[in-house]
């Protein structure tokens, strides 16, 4: 059944509201402007009986402004009585300061997790629903404990869901077993495979998509799952890469990487895309490109969900120069500099529709299962692609 079809056949949960914080300013003007032009071009009575059902936005004033100590506050300007509040937030956004003792201090993730929570007070639980978009799920990297350690992510977890957030949504979590922490409560821990399959094809019109040209690697044996999904839906080999650390040192608190292992068959001659959740510092995912490239594959495409680019872009470019890298692709749901997306290296996968979609879909109710599962829509992809350049 079309989308839209289906949301005219339910009445939505609430009033739709959407409060982007500052951090997720440009992604929540995009979301808001599909959902605008959706519902203007619905005529069905039963949704229109809606009360706010269409209108010029759905976003509501919300600010969090800092006190000279560096302490803050949330407010709300709109009321959020009876609605669906969809609250998002980018706790990676490292652009955004405020004054501390006269000071200009960068916010940290600790700070956007901070402003979550007030904003989600300052509701007071006047809203019908909260639901949490936060694309990177905070301190997911510290999802399981090993000896002495916090568990930052599955207390977060609790804390949201204490505070009366029905559902968390996010973006290919680092380990989605972390919502093991909140059984009872909705989390959604949404893929893009669809989305970098698209934009590869958009972005790159020579490709050939069989496993006697392509292959898809995994850079680590933390992020199999999502290159063989990939691999099986395109039918494709897959291989990966294994870390040897050296577990009697301790550096920027992990274990050093000594080697990358390869697992594989002969990757000469083929592309590959190297898959996984982010790009951190970047050295293991240039590390995996080079070992490949020495095993003479053809061209090294690298998708990824999150780029943090934690210590800048000069070995991308390094490796883009040197021909070890030819594509990066990582999506919008996360801070990008104005720096990054003038690389000549880089492909911006935009996720504000598909964000949108599971807004409308979720205020109206509905199913999100067609949404989660692409696979009709990736083949359709490769198909027109073939189709295209190949004529097949």
């Amino acid at each position: 059944m079309p989308r839209d079809e289906r949301h005219i056949a339910t009445i939505p949960y609430g009033k739709l509201g959407i409060i982007p914080l500052k951090s997720c300013t440009a992604m929540g003007d995009k979301v808001d402007k599909y959902l605008v032009d959706w519902r203007e071009k619905r005529d069905n009575e039963t949704v229109l009986s809606v009360a706010g059902y269409k209108k010029d936005s759905y976003i509501l004033d919300a600010k969090t402004p800092r006190f000279g100590s560096g302490e803050g506050k949330g407010t709300l300007s709109d009321s959020v009585r009876g609605h669906d509040l969809y609250i998002m937030v980018d706790v990676a956004n490292y652009s955004l300061t405020y004054s501390l003792n006269g000071v200009p201090n960068r916010m940290s993730p600790d700070d956007h997790y901070a402003d979550l929570k007030r904003v989600i007070m300052a509701a007071g639980g006047k809203a019908r629903r909260i639901s949490v978009i936060m694309p990177f799920l905070y301190e997911s990297r510290q999802h399981k404990r090993t000896g002495r350690e916090s568990l930052d992510c599955a207390f977060m977890l609790q804390e949201l869901t204490n505070m009366g957030v029905d559902n968390i949504i996010t973006f290919d979590a680092h380990d989605p077993r972390v919502q093991n922490a909140i059984p009872l409560n909705g989390f959604e821990s949404v893929s893009c495979t669809y989305q970098f399959v698209k934009y590869l094809l958009l972005g790159v019109d020579d490709l050939h998509i069989d496993s006697d040209h392509m292959m898809v690697i995994s850079p680590d044996e933390g992020g199999m799952g999502r290159a063989v999904y990939l691999a099986n839906l395109l039918g494709l080999d897959m291989g990966m890469f294994y870390k040897r650390r050296d577990y009697t040192k301790i550096v920027d608190g992990r274990n050093p990487i000594v080697a990358h292992e390869f697992l594989g068959t002969n990757v000469e001659g083929k592309d590959v895309i190297i898959i996984d959740d982010m790009i951190s510092s970047g050295e293991s995912m240039i590390d995996v490109a080079s070992e490949l490239k020495r095993r003479k594959a053809n061209r090294v495409f690298c998708a990824t969900t999150f780029g943090l680019f934690t210590n800048g872009f000069k070995k991308f470019d390094e490796a883009y120069e040197k021909g070890i890298i030819d594509k990066i692709l990582t999506t919008n749901l996360i801070y990008q500099p104005e720096e990054l997306l003038s690389k000549p290296w880089y492909i911006n996968v935009d996720m504000s529709k598909y964000m949108a979609l599971i807004i409308d879909t979720l205020n109206h109710d509905s199913s999100i299962s067609n949404l989660l599962n692409p696979v009709e829509r990736i083949q359709n992809r490769v198909k027109e692609y073939n189709e295209l350049h190949y004529g097949k």
